[in-house]
């Protein structure tokens, strides 16, 4: 009877508390979970989703969602473009997308919303709109990601800018309808979403700016408008105000007016120190609520690490802008672009006549089927830079580069400057003025100056930019202790340059001159021979010494040496190990440039006895094994066999004792 009775109480004192929740919430300084852990947001915005924006279609001029949209009509009609859109939507965000997010790390999302897309107008709603967000809701809750809603486009405009897709004046607030509109609209999310625990709060306006005439008490009173019908509905949901001047200027939006709200600052092309920050942080100290940085990215690679460890050094969680945009260095996943869609770049631009109708249209399809991630270029850098703690400390190769072999000069590794790379120009800190940290703008996102070039035929990323004292290193695999010539290609117009290799740190040639060579694109070979290098993982640095030229690759091939024996000048073959054998044994062939190859064994009567391998050699040391047995899978008798490597006519024999 006893425990009945301590079982009625429990049951008692949890209904006079209330039902227990799992929604995120303030608890002063901090944002915590259902159990009152502490979780520091991490995420990313969708960014271009449902709100297209033009600077990431690359459409001159940028343009506004509808501006964009009415560029698309006109070149294919209004059904052909909702066939466009519905296509670009279903691919440009799939529940892959946000798999992969999750795998990243990362537990949340924001979602830059229209308001057309669920209310057209005053007192109407779009169920298509919502189940867009219902679906990316079930997918969030299947990986644990809190989902944050943002109002990206408010009626009217809630700045004069083309991402807030307004015509050139922030109607929001020079019209007051707009403000009913939008505080009718957000009742009606927050009363749809009200038990949703994987909605993780409302940012309620993004970026505004407010004309003349208008200050931070005309958004303070508007913040406060919106919150009394979101709370009317719904009391579980965090609330994020964003301040005025692109979420930038909190003046006059303190105290805070809900016991359950954030303040989310924008951060964009400053320095990372935390004097950038301090307004914040005041904010917090005084009033004991929580910070977020509801966005920031469009940056370098030391930008993005060095803002996120600010961030968490300073207790405030982050949203990176953004996972997917098209032909970019500056997100994770970059969409091609379509030679059609180029042609209509082209239009646009005014360089072309206008397409025909049906080709637009093909060329659109085309174009929006390209957004799924296995059409995207991944880009290993931006990720690395925003998700790896070590992205400061410690070098990761960006490939597999192996000795004897290529190594791209485009292909350094994986780090921050002056730990994988020094160049002079590494990050914006002014919107003001333009501070490009990749000059050439390709492959990726850090400050070494990449350009694309054709060399033989093939489309290749060159160091261009050059000046002195710049450097990059790359993490290497020595295949074989032995010498190497090093055939470096550059290429420089009329001024030559110096450049010298260095490994763990030690010189490892003196300084080599560059040629001129009449272009910045006629490539030409510097040949350093006779280097000797040990085996085993080391870091090759290239040195700058003097700039003026462009770097394209580095080969190393392997001389005859030791065991070794050319087959060409670029495959060595070597004696194999064990010899004698008795179960098995190994074949060693060094192979400086990828080559088709034949490797077979044949008896002292010169019969074939089996065929190790017939197709392609990848650079680097490879090792064939024979396990003594012919090509039926038959043990072969003790005895001499011979072994040889054949490249088109060419062949290099060895034997080999077998003894049982």
């Amino acid at each position: 009877m006893r425990w009945k009775n301590l079982v009625t109480l429990v049951i008692l004192v949890l209904m006079a508390s209330g039902p227990l929740s799992g929604y995120l919430r303030t608890q002063g300084p901090d944002i915590v979970d259902a159990n009152g852990e502490k979780v520091l947001l991490r995420g990313f915005g969708l960014g271009g989703w449902l709100v297209p924006e033009g600077y990431m279609l690359h459409i001159p001029g940028y343009g506004s969602p509808t501006s964009i949209r009415n560029r698309i009509v006109d070149l294919i009609g209004e059904e052909a473009t909702r066939q466009f859109y519905s296509v670009y939507r279903e691919n440009y965000v799939t529940q892959r997308d946000i798999d992969t997010l999750a795998s990243w790390g990362m537990n949340s999302i924001r979602l830059p919303l229209h308001y057309r897309l669920l209310s057209p107008s005053p007192g109407e709603y779009d169920e298509s709109g919502f189940a867009l967000i219902d679906n990316l809701l079930e997918w969030c809750e299947a990986n644990e990601l809190y989902l944050i809603l943002d109002m990206h486009c408010a009626p009217g405009g809630q700045n004069s800018d083309n991402i807030s897709d307004s015509d050139g004046e922030a109607k929001l607030w020079t019209h007051p309808a707009n403000q009913e509109h939008l505080v009718d609209l957000w009742k009606t999310i927050a009363g749809r979403y009200v038990d949703e625990q994987w909605i993780g709060g409302y940012d309620l306006i993004n970026e505004p700016v407010l004309p003349e005439g208008y200050d931070n008490s005309d958004l303070r009173a508007l913040y406060i408008r919106i919150k009394n019908a979101i709370r009317s509905v719904d009391e579980n949901h965090i609330i994020f105000i964003e301040g005025n001047w692109y979420a930038t200027d909190f003046n006059r939006l303190t105290p805070p007016f809900d016991p359950n709200m954030v303040y989310a600052f924008h951060k964009y092309w400053n320095e990372t120190t935390a004097a950038t920050i301090s307004q914040y942080l005041n904010i917090r100290n005084q009033w004991g609520v929580p910070l977020w940085l509801g966005e920031s990215g469009e940056n370098s690679n030391v930008w993005f690490h060095e803002t996120i460890q600010l961030m968490e050094a300073n207790n405030i969680g982050w949203n990176w802008w953004t996972h997917k945009k098209v032909d970019t260095h500056t997100s994770p996943y970059s969409i091609p672009r379509t030679e059609g869609y180029n042609s209509i770049l082209r239009y646009w631009n005014g360089d072309t006549g206008k397409p025909p109708t049906p080709v637009a249209r093909d060329a659109l399809m085309e174009f929006a089927r390209n957004f799924v991630l296995d059409s995207c270029r991944f880009r290993p850098d931006v990720l690395a830079a925003i998700t790896d703690p070590e992205f400061g400390a410690v070098p990761k190769p960006y490939s597999n580069l192996t000795v004897p072999g290529t190594i791209p000069a485009a292909e350094y590794d994986i780090g921050t400057q002056g730990l994988t790379y020094r160049d002079a120009d590494y990050m914006k800190t002014r919107y003001d003025v333009d501070q490009p940290w990749n000059k050439g703008g390709e492959l990726r996102n850090d400050g070494v100056d990449l350009i694309s070039t054709t060399y033989r035929n093939n489309r290749s990323y060159a160091i261009g930019y050059i000046e002195s004292g710049e450097w990059t290193s790359y993490t290497i695999d020595i295949g074989y202790q032995g010498q190497y010539d090093i055939v470096c290609t550059v290429a420089s117009p009329d001024e030559g340059g110096e450049f010298q290799l260095f490994l763990d740190n030690q010189p490892l040639t003196s300084s080599t001159d560059v040629p001129v060579t009449g272009g910045w694109e006629k490539w030409e070979e510097v040949r350093i021979e006779a280097v000797a290098l040990p085996t085993g993982r080391h870091v090759l640095k290239l040195r700058f010494n003097t700039g003026g030229y462009n770097f394209l690759k580095m080969q190393f091939v392997a001389r005859e040496s030791g065991p070794f024996g050319g087959l060409d000048s670029h495959v060595l073959v070597g004696q194999n190990y064990p010899n004698p054998f008795n179960a098995e044994t190994i074949i060693p062939i060094l192979v400086s440039q990828t080559t088709d190859a034949t490797l077979k064994v044949y008896d002292i009567s010169g019969a074939l006895i089996n065929t190790l391998h017939s197709g392609i050699l990848s650079e680097g040391l490879k090792t064939v094994l024979w396990n003594g047995k012919d090509a039926e899978g038959v043990y072969v008798s003790a005895g001499v066999y011979y072994y040889a490597l054949e490249i088109g006519e060419k062949r290099k024999i060895h034997d080999m004792v077998l003894i049982r």
